[in-house]
């Protein structure tokens, strides 16, 4: 097996280093706290696909089926990835992370696959955002190439991730409340509006509910019921994140065994609540069968002109608003491409630690940047300059196809690597309840289950490409899954790798550095400074606290 990089090759560098020069290595360090994170699994996962893309699926689908696919895809998957996760790193909250447990629990070549898989989902991730910000900007302007503004959201992202980290999260935790309080205003704003809280007095409850709520979608009859449903659920596969960013983030987490857990169980929650609410309030407030929508929709009309949400809002004689929340669509694209610079230079710098990487990738900044890998990453993410020559609407369609197909893959791999890891306490006689900080409950029956819907979804992802053939939404639907069968069998060739052993699988390997790392929090009274800290606190700040 290849040899793995330790703390020791790269030693962390002086506390008077100037912040701007790059050590030798150097390492990432802990700066985000539970608020961060919590943001960032949150409102960084939120990107423009809940507010503009869900649309056509709105129309495709029907309003229940679009409920029912996020529903669905939320309890059933994101939820036991989120808890498999969520144990795991509890536990061992290294650098490198869940891609260095899968080399560990199932065979290096897996891990080498499943990181670049995610590291290749989260560029297609970063430039679906950029191509959304030009897509969104076109909706004031047509006259300026959408290039423009890809260049605009690249420069300020990249500059964010320069930073250190702390800065980093403070930023993305500004960004990413702007698009938690954009959802909650359209949700409260529906409600309001649909008991006649609108210029027109209209009482329209569920009325755009009574022509159908599952549309027949490729097909007719009940099959073509059921595959408008999963359309949405494979859409939902894009647009609903969360697990991996806390993955990613476990080696600068603050008191990461106490953080992680809990930014896992309240996660789902918010992540859920938010998107199924919001499915449920779009189908609510906006007619799937608007004249306007499938216009939009067809025409390939750019930013909030194809947004059920603004389109449901104008309907109703309310002015003013469609500006402002187009302008709040355009920072929860920056945001989530914010977030996904950050977590996809963190797993290319993950693969460099492992060996499966170049090197030179792991140089740090003293303020504990891996400064090449966020630079490869924005490099990487000017291919969103096709949309200087193609619609920008088309390029991040393009986009979305690309990247759902590496989540599915990588949040499935994350399951199977709890397996892994759930077979190797048991192989060794070690009671898992007793041995890790926090056990996550219904397993393994709930990580089995999720892992069936994560292959089935792959398989079928792009299904509609088929009949009649369509060679571009082939290889964007499926390019995922051939890219990881040729990862992982490259390096089990290269290298020879075997499946591991669950009886011989290593389960210690960087916890004694982890423990001397978080003995600042665990042993050093860190629960009674927090609750001291709380007590001295006002009641809202205290409850404003508690929250994250």
């Amino acid at each position: 097996m290849e040899k793995k990089i330790s703390a020791e090759d790269h030693p962390i560098p002086s506390e008077d280093a100037s912040s701007g020069s790059v050590e030798a290595y150097g390492e990432t360090k802990r700066g985000l706290a539970s608020r961060h994170v919590q943001l960032m699994a949150i409102g960084g996962s939120i990107g423009t696909g809940l507010f503009v893309g869900i649309g056509s699926y709105l129309r495709d689908a029907g309003p229940l089926s679009l409920f029912l696919g996020y529903l669905v895809w939320g309890v059933l998957f994101i939820l036991p990835t989120n808890l498999s996760v969520g144990e795991m790193c509890a536990y061992l909250p290294i650098r490198g992370s869940i891609f260095e447990l899968a080399a560990r629990f199932i065979d290096p070549a897996f891990g080498f696959a499943m990181g670049w898989v995610y590291f290749y989902g989260g560029v297609m991730l970063v430039c679906t955002e950029y191509a959304a910000v030009a897509t969104v900007m076109q909706y004031w302007t047509t006259s300026v190439n959408p290039a423009v503004w890809v260049a605009m959201a690249l420069v300020v992202c990249s500059l964010l991730n320069f930073v250190a980290v702390k800065y980093y999260g403070e930023a993305e935790f500004i960004m990413a409340s702007t698009k938690i309080l954009l959802l909650i205003g359209l949700v409260l704003l529906t409600f309001i509006t649909m008991v006649g809280g609108n210029p027109r007095h209209d009482v329209y409850g569920f009325r755009n509910w009574t022509d159908g709520v599952m549309f027949e979608y490729y097909t007719d009859g009940n099959t073509g019921r059921f595959l408008g449903f999963f359309s949405v659920m494979i859409y939902a596969a894009f647009s609903v994140a969360g697990p991996d960013l806390p993955a990613l983030a476990a080696g600068e987490i603050q008191n990461p065994r106490y953080t992680i857990p809990r930014v896992v169980k309240m996660t789902f929650w918010r992540i859920v609540g938010f998107y199924v609410v919001g499915v449920l309030a779009v189908g609510v407030i906006c007619n799937p069968r608007d004249p306007r929508l499938m216009s939009a929709i067809d025409n390939g009309d750019a930013g909030s002109a194809a947004s059920p949400w603004v389109i449901g809002i104008q309907n109703l004689g309310i002015s003013g608003l469609p500006d402002l929340i187009n302008f709040l669509i355009l920072l929860s694209g920056w945001s989530c491409g914010n977030a996904y610079v950050y977590s996809s230079s963190r797993t290319l710098y993950s693969l460099a630690r492992d060996g499966q990487a170049p090197k030179f990738l792991l140089k740090c900044t003293a303020s504990g940047i891996p400064i090449y890998c966020v630079l490869t990453v924005s490099l990487l993410s000017c291919i969103t300059f096709l949309v200087a020559g193609s619609s920008s609407v088309t390029v991040f369609y393009w986009f979305v196809d690309l990247t759902t197909i590496a989540f599915v893959l990588t949040y499935t791999g994350m399951l199977c690597v709890f397996i892994g890891w759930y077979r190797a306490l048991k192989a060794q006689g070690i009671d898992r309840k007793s041995f890790v900080p926090w056990a996550s409950p219904f397993q393994p029956y709930f990580a089995s289950f999720a892992i069936g819907i994560g292959t089935l979804t792959a398989i079928f992802n792009g299904f509609s490409v088929f009949k009649p053939f369509s060679v571009q939404g082939f290889v964007t639907s499926y390019f995922g899954l051939a890219f990881w069968a040729v990862m992982f069998v490259f390096w089990k060739v290269y290298h020879r790798t075997k499946f591991v052993n669950p009886a011989q699988a290593d389960l210690y390997s960087g916890k004694a550095e982890v423990d001397e790392e978080c003995k600042h929090w665990e042993d050093g009274g860190w629960e009674e400074r927090r609750k001291a800290e709380l007590a001295q606190m006002s009641f809202v700040r205290r409850v404003w606290e508690r929250m994250w």
